[in-house]
């Protein structure tokens, strides 16, 4: 029995008993509906026999007493469901002053800017972390070979080099063929068809070669990264490794930024070789400029330096696509939606740093003379 009403001359009395709790909803509605249903002046309601009570029943008897019309009385120890079921009920909406569409309030404009800023912070507090933490222990690595861990760079060195040389090679001959035969195009027309032996040389050897390279491994590669740690990260077995002791730098970041930084040179001298091939092919189809005359009038074409411009960018190159794959796949929390994000943009972002850090080195080696 959950309750005992009593009527007096003035009043209805209520005695709650037993557990008003969601469990026996029904039974406290059908206890409720059971009451007299005319209005009473007065309406007390004793706590003291009840066991508990949680917010479903308090509700039930909130609505029952507010229906009766009558003067409540509560008598024993009231539940504090009663105060929260007034605060939600008496609670006034808050009118919301928009601003005029298209403009920003100046209280609105300063929390925008404030939030932002302190996002950006924390984001460049982090990687700079990160930075920090992969060149302190690249440094203690250096001191010994186990701690290097020869085997797994080998293996990434396989992985992002070796295995990916199909691909350079195809992209490098095919987009050398194309430009080759465009330049060909335009300088036929003033007689100087000779020069693309000059423009072909100096593009593949100096730009097109480490960057398109670079751009490739930067998706192969880059994405890779992201998506291998990023796992490992949604297993926990990141977390494994460190509850055991084991350093996840020296064992997940390192290997690869290493393997990479050794790969990438490598692909570009490919890069460069198939290039050329290519440019001396279309040359001699399209311009009757025999391999013969090709190789005497591009070594008087190329500087000392042309090849070297390009080969010293690509350990840059392999260090931006190996922290920022790395970093964004250790970035990864909760779902595998996160983790394809996470990926996507850590190859994005590779390929953006890649072009920016070209664009830096050209203005470099111009104001060198280089």
């Amino acid at each position: 029995m959950l309750l005992e009403a009593k009527r007096t001359d003035d009043a209805l009395v209520l005695h709650l008993k037993g557990a008003w709790r969601i469990d026996n909803i029904a039974s406290i509605e059908e206890a409720l509906r059971a009451l007299p249903q005319t209005s009473e002046p007065r309406v007390t309601v004793h706590f003291d026999q009840l066991d508990y009570i949680d917010l479903s029943g308090a509700w039930l008897l909130h609505r029952w007493l507010g229906q009766s019309g009558g003067q409540v009385e509560l008598k024993g120890d009231p539940p504090q469901h009663f105060d929260f079921i007034e605060d939600v009920l008496h609670q006034q909406p808050k009118e919301s002053v928009e601003p005029p569409e298209g403009r920003l309030s100046l209280h609105e404009a300063l929390i925008w800017i404030g939030r932002n800023s302190v996002a950006w912070l924390r984001r460049i507090q982090q990687t700079v972390s990160y930075l920090g933490r992969v060149a302190v222990n690249a440094v203690g690595a250096l001191g010994s070979v186990h701690r290097l861990r020869v085997p797994s760079i080998a293996r990434h060195i396989y992985e992002t080099g070796i295995q990916a040389i199909p691909i350079v090679s195809l992209i490098a001959f095919l987009i050398s063929v194309i430009v080759a035969y465009l330049g060909a195009q335009q300088l036929q027309q003033f007689g100087a068809e000779i020069f693309t032996v000059d423009l072909v040389s100096i593009a593949v050897l100096r730009e097109m070669a480490p960057l398109l390279t670079a751009i490739i491994v930067a998706g192969r590669s880059g994405s890779a990264f992201a998506a291998e740690i990023g796992v490992m990260r949604l297993n926990d077995e990141i977390d494994a490794l460190q509850s055991m002791g084991v350093n996840h730098f020296e064992v997940l970041v390192l290997p690869r930024l290493l393997g990479l930084v050794v790969a990438l040179p490598l692909l570009t001298v490919i890069a460069d070789a198939m290039g050329l091939a290519g440019g001396a092919l279309l040359s001699s189809v399209l311009l009757d400029i025999s391999l013969a005359q090709f190789l005497p009038r591009m070594q008087d074409a190329l500087a000392p330096t042309t090849f070297w411009a390009g080969i010293v960018k690509t350990p840059v190159f392999a260090l931006v696509i190996a922290l920022v794959g790395t970093y964004r796949g250790l970035q990864v929390r909760e779902s595998s939606r996160e983790l394809g994000r996470l990926t996507t943009v850590a190859v994005v972002q590779s390929i953006f740093l890649v072009i920016f850090a070209d664009a830096i080195f050209a203005v470099v080696f111009v104001e060198l003379d280089f």
